[in-house]
């Protein structure tokens, strides 16, 4: 019997996916094992693998083709079998359906022979079959190069011109639609709009931000404290990681740790609204905002309390190497309980982020500023941060957030807290 390959639920929050590219064509060998296709989520790009072995004998759904989880992108048939075309072909599904597929309806062309010569069954694919019997070509003198003489889309190649012209009539022509202007090349030269069509990732994100912005209530806290003592202190330990194991600390891993710790200290703050009840979790889980092509995703750095500086700070690293490959997987976006945000490598100096529902709070951090402060009475150069908390009212008030974002301030300021 053929064999549905149906597109893959990679996520908690996946409705449909975008095949990115398919590693195995049609008329190709597959094993139980095998990486078939790159599937776009809406978090990352995961490998499709097999589960089954057989032929792959038709893609339904194109490279850059969008499909809703459940319904059949391709068919694989097993070693030997051959199928016709209602057996084997998946029902369109709306997300799969290209121009042909919804296009006016046409005469039924005359069906191409599905026997050879000398009596024996040809063995077809059912797309090398569909083309066949739409440009009339006779398959009983096509040589098949597939798997057992199969013969697949690549043997029609030039087929057409030496079919019999008697053998098979021509199909009617299906009326040509209008052709759309072609997008330009230049769209700023030529003053022409360029329509960009939104990815999985990118409609997520878009979800996400509207729920946030319009069922959270939102408000904001902001102070400015002294990176100095955080600056020295990151200089000294990067002078002697480089002699030891070599991890260059930055200045994010030294807030996302003192984050971590404010969590901890101040577990309102690492909190969810539940309906009719508030959700105080027992353990940290720091959500990084990492900027990549198409958006932003927020991996987590999970049971952070138990963690060292030194292992937050290569997990991030490698987390964010892995997120702009495009090579995270769906379970390591799991288990955040508040979020991170820096633009200071950006040049920004203060924003206002957005809450990461379910969470409750989101930390927003700018650059480090050399700027004249007030110390003792005398203005001196100093180094500064700003650093703004927004959170989810139903969940912390004022106070609360004041405090724990007190916290983190004292632990910048005083970064040796973080090493014990």
């Amino acid at each position: 019997m053929p064999i549905k390959i149906e597109m893959p639920k990679l996520s908690d929050t996946m409705e449909e996916g975008t095949v990115v590219r398919w590693l195995k064509k049609e008329g190709e060998e597959v094993e139980i094992g095998d990486i078939i296709a790159e599937i776009e989520t809406d978090k990352a790009t995961m490998e499709m693998e097999a589960f089954d072995e057989g032929t792959l004998s038709s893609i339904s759904v194109p490279e850059g083709g969008r499909a809703p989880v459940g319904s059949v992108i391709a068919i694989l048939l097993e070693d030997g079998e051959s199928t016709d075309d209602s057996a084997a072909a998946p029902a369109p599904t709306p997300a799969a359906k290209t121009p042909a597929a919804i296009a006016a309806p046409v005469a039924a062309p005359v069906a191409a022979p599905t026997a050879t010569n000398d009596g024996g069954r040809l063995k077809v694919s059912p797309l090398a079959r569909k083309i066949a019997a739409a440009e009339g070509i006779d398959l009983s003198t096509v040589t098949g190069t597939g798997p057992g003489g199969r013969i697949v889309k690549t043997d029609l190649s030039g087929a057409a011109a030496s079919a019999p012209a008697a053998a098979t009539p021509a199909p009617v022509a299906a009326p040509t639609p209008a052709k759309a202007a072609p997008v330009p090349l230049s769209p700023v030269a030529s003053g022409e709009d360029k329509r960009v069509e939104l990815s999985s990732m990118r409609k997520i994100i878009a979800g996400r931000l509207l729920l946030s912005k319009t069922t959270i209530p939102h408000f904001y806290l902001h102070l400015e404290v002294d990176a100095a003592p955080l600056m020295e202190l990151r200089k000294q330990i990067n002078a002697q990681s480089e002699a030891s194991h070599g991890n260059k600390y930055s200045v994010n891993d030294f807030v996302v740790k003192a984050l971590i710790n404010a969590s901890v200290a101040v577990p309102e703050a690492n909190a969810s609204f539940n309906g009719d009840h508030i959700v105080q979790f027992a353990h940290v889980g720091i959500s990084v905002a990492i900027a990549v092509e198409d958006g932003l995703v927020t991996p987590v750095v999970k049971n952070a309390e138990q963690k060292s500086l030194l292992q937050i700070s290569k997990e991030i690293k490698e987390m964010a190497v892995r997120a702009r490959d495009k090579k995270l997987m769906p379970n390591e976006f799991d288990g955040g309980t508040v979020t991170i945000s820096n633009l200071g490598a950006w040049g920004i100096e203060s924003f206002d982020a957005i809450v990461n529902p379910p969470q409750a709070a989101i930390l927003s951090v700018g650059g480090i500023i050399e700027k004249p402060v007030v110390k003792d009475g005398m203005i001196v150069p100093g180094l500064r941060m700003n650093l703004g908390v927004s959170c989810d009212h139903r969940v912390v008030d004022g106070a609360v957030a004041a405090k724990f974002l007190g916290e983190i301030k004292r632990l910048i300021e005083n970064p040796a807290l973080m090493l014990v």
